[in-house]
């Protein structure tokens, strides 16, 4: 079955607002369902959804709001925590955001009496990205414009600091490497850092910029993706620093580069929103054009489920689903 490559999207499901950021959980919940959650303009959603790829009694998409947690403030990231179970008893949510202050929340729920949040405070301008640590969840690493990395302890207790040359866009912590954090930055420079000794341990160069995404592929811990300027750029590490494989993608400019959880070929990349539709593509390193191409009215955030090769995009009183074959 060949795939018709401009699609639009398998599922929707309407919001209440304008959905800025959305984020699959990607540990396991102890749930046939999957954790979803998704930031407006001042609350964060939590619900679930279960898609007839995996439960064939589900006709399309299955979607239950969970909760609805207050924010206050514009949502500009969403972490889950390793520490989600929907099968404990009472079950617990737990996730961490940033927010248009600068500040990062610490959410944990019972979904019933007990709503609870911390505020961490410390960057000095917008956090572009934050991370559990994808064992314990213990940590929370996070990345700022104010040229810094940070980890958190739960309390909100700053633990490591990392000084950085430009703007941090990405921060990703790797299962299979505890010990390790990958921080992209602005001027297109990735770097690792041993989280025991506090020192950058590899780096890897774009040569182009502004860098605004980078992702560690769960599959291959030896594969890193990102978008810089208009290109998506793929490393093999233990090969070069520079990019093995580079394409142009988006005719203005790459805003997001994700790995699918479930294929380590297989990734997506959405371009900037702004325009009257935002384009989503998703690529496989077989083949060399893009294997799907989905448009969402000013869509923003992109998110890979656990266990499917399906992705979510957020938009305008929207979350929009498409799913691709491996």
């Amino acid at each position: 079955m060949k795939q018709d490559s401009l699609r639009n999207a398998a599922y929707t499901v309407d919001c209440e607002d304008y959905v800025h950021v959305i984020k699959f959980n990607p540990f396991d919940s102890g749930d046939a369902c999957s954790l979803i959650a998704y930031g407006g303009n001042n609350y964060v959603v939590v619900g679930t959804c279960r898609f007839q790829e995996e439960d064939a009694e589900v006709e399309g998409i299955q979607y239950k709001t969970l909760r609805t947690f207050h924010h206050g403030i514009r949502v500009d990231a969403i972490a889950w925590s390793p520490e989600t179970r929907l099968d404990a008893l009472p079950p617990q949510i737990r996730f961490c955001t940033a927010a248009s202050d600068r500040k990062l929340r610490l959410f944990t729920s019972d979904l019933q009496d007990k709503n609870e949040y911390k505020t961490f405070d410390g960057h000095s301008d917008y956090v572009n990205d934050l991370v559990f640590a994808p064992r314990e969840g213990q940590e929370v690493a996070s990345v700022s414009d104010d040229h810094t990395c940070r980890v958190w302890d739960l309390e909100g207790n700053e633990k490591a600091h990392f000084v950085l040359r430009s703007p941090g866009m990405s921060v990703c912590w790797h299962p299979e490497e505890a010990f390790k954090l990958m921080v992209a930055e602005k001027n297109g420079t990735i770097r690792f850092y041993d989280l025991i000794t506090h020192q950058a341990i590899l780096s890897l160069e774009c040569e182009q910029t502004p860098l605004m995404s980078a992702d560690w592929c769960l599959k291959n811990t030896l594969r890193i993706g990102a978008v810089a300027g208009s290109d998506w750029l793929i490393w093999d590490i233990t090969r070069s620093s520079y990019p093995q494989d580079k394409r142009p993608v988006h005719v203005d400019r790459a805003r997001l580069f994700r790995w699918s959880r479930v294929n380590e070929n297989l990734f997506a990349t959405i371009g900037y929103p702004g325009k009257a539709t935002t384009q989503l593509l998703v690529h496989h390193l077989g083949h060399p054009q893009p294997i799907l191409t989905g448009t969402a009215a000013v869509g923003s955030g992109l998110t890979w489920h656990r266990t499917l090769p399906l992705c979510a995009v957020g938009g305008d009183h929207k979350i929009f689903f498409w799913v691709t074959e491996m």
